[in-house]
């Protein structure tokens, strides 16, 4: 099968370094055709646009790590220990087969985004299906990242500088909406006007240093942690627990935030988009991801076991320096990974609404304003997205990453193998596993929306 190029916008599509290209066109006489002359320096910056496999792993492991990364030690405290270690290590394998899935489906449809896949595989009511989920679960996201860092980056600056809100005009440097403008408009609103996902590859790699800072943070202040902070230590190592289901969609939303809608992304923006390549790129990056999140969940439980919150920074003291410092690296990684979230956005609306177009300036402005505008407007006025997003979240990833990877997959191979075979065996349990995992998300959902911790919280 050719190399499939040009998938991650139409705009900055570009031919593979390995096709043939003509260097000119003849007349019927055999002389060339001066006014169909290939541009030889267009050529050349073809065959060196994209970027590496290391800025790849930085975006694509920076699309894994994110806001759900903090809930994997809670997730660990419902399933029970070792029941919690398993489900990491069996929805990471599970994360890496179907980000991969995504592309090898985008080759046998001929697709250049998940939209066409969708389309190809399900026709216009696939194509809708796809569309709304990677727009919704893309625009909580950029909500939620927002709502973070307005619920971190005040708390730590107010640490350092005790006596800011005294101060007549630097109080507002203290002020949570402040903050959270602050960092949209002049942080993310610029990253997020790039047209090529792989030059985010530096601030995703600053993100992955962020998180590998809460990681080593929360290590080693652990064990230091009050005694009266700390949680039960008899039976901590417990083999499985009733919140298991919680758990399971605790741990999915953490591995499937981002990286599956990005995926096609990620892989057009190798400068040689092959399949071997983009596998290691993707094993690579979940593999840090696994090692990352086991070490986060692991030591931060052992630590606070029945104390576990969901936001694992939390369980410590207000004054912990240097988890003030993580709790500062967890803002920065919002703010950074927000425009990852955007890019899918405004793919999202391209590719359905504008596909047969070519690129316009104007039009690209106005999207990237506007989904960036309406998420932080969320942010400002709300410290809690309430049961919604949960329920766009929750189904929406479980959707994304689990159910129309595998269901695709399915649709497009050989129809006379039968189901129990070795090619769509596999794909017919991770639809299975998909849409248990979501029916029981939107159940503890609406569940959770009949009792107060459901009730809407403002914060103007």
């Amino acid at each position: 099968m050719p190399l499939l190029v040009g998938l991650f916008d139409s705009s900055a599509s570009r031919r593979s370094i390995d096709a043939s290209l003509p260097l000119h066109a003849t007349n019927g006489s055999g002389n060339a055709a001066s006014e169909n002359t290939v541009d030889l320096d267009e050529i050349a910056a073809k065959r060196t646009a994209g970027g590496g496999m290391m800025d790849s792993i930085a975006n694509m492991a920076n699309s894994i790590l994110g806001a759900g990364t903090s809930g994997l030690p809670y997730a660990i405290r419902q399933a029970g220990f070792f029941t919690g270690l398993f489900l990491l290590v069996v929805l990471c394998a599970v994360t890496d087969w179907t980000i991969r899935l995504i592309v090898i489906n985008a080759k046998l449809s001929g697709g250049h985004s998940y939209i066409d896949i969708m389309t190809h595989c399900f026709g216009t009511s696939g194509r809708a299906a796809v569309s709304f989920f990677q727009f919704a679960f893309a625009f909580g996201g950029m909500c939620a990242f927002g709502i973070i860092i307005g619920d971190t980056l005040p708390q730590v600056i107010r640490s350092v500088f005790p006596k800011l809100p005294m101060i007549p005009f630097f109080k507002i440097f203290a002020n949570r909406q402040f903050l959270i403008a602050l960092c949209t408009i002049c942080f993310s609103y610029p990253l997020s006007l790039y047209r090529d996902i792989h030059k985010l590859s530096r601030a995703s790699g600053l993100a992955l240093v962020g998180m590998l800072i809460i990681v080593f943070s929360v290590l080693i202040e652990g064990p230091h942690v009050p005694p009266n902070m700390k949680g039960k230590q008899e039976g901590k190592f417990s083999i499985i627990e009733p919140g298991i289901f919680q758990a399971i969609g605790v741990i999915s939303f953490a591995f499937g935030k981002l990286c599956h809608h990005n995926s096609l992304l990620i892989y057009g923006s190798l400068r040689t988009p092959t399949l071997d390549r983009f596998a290691k790129v993707t094993h690579v990056s979940t593999l840090i991801s696994l090692v990352s999140c086991m070490t986060l969940a692991v030591s931060a439980y052992i630590v606070f076991t029945d104390k576990t919150q969901g936001n694992i920074l939390n369980n410590f003291p207000q004054n912990d320096t240097l988890i003030n410092v993580a709790r500062f690296s967890f803002g920065l990684n919002m703010f950074t990974t927000l425009p990852l979230e955007l890019f899918v956005c405004r793919e999202v609306i391209e590719q359905y609404f504008f596909s047969h177009e070519v690129f316009n300036p104007q039009r690209h402005l106005f999207f990237t304003t506007t989904i960036l505008f309406s998420s932080m407007l969320v942010a400002l006025v709300t410290c809690d997205l309430g049961v919604m997003l949960e329920i766009t979240g929750g189904v929406s990833a479980t959707t994304l990453a689990f159910i129309f990877p595998a269901a695709c997959y399915i649709k497009l191979v050989d129809k006379n193998l039968p189901w129990y075979s070795r090619t769509k065996l596999p794909a017919f349990i991770c639809v299975g596993f998909g849409i248990l995992v979501m029916t029981i998300s939107l159940y503890l959902a609406l569940a959770k929306s009949w009792t107060p911790e459901g009730s809407p919280k403002i914060c103007m």
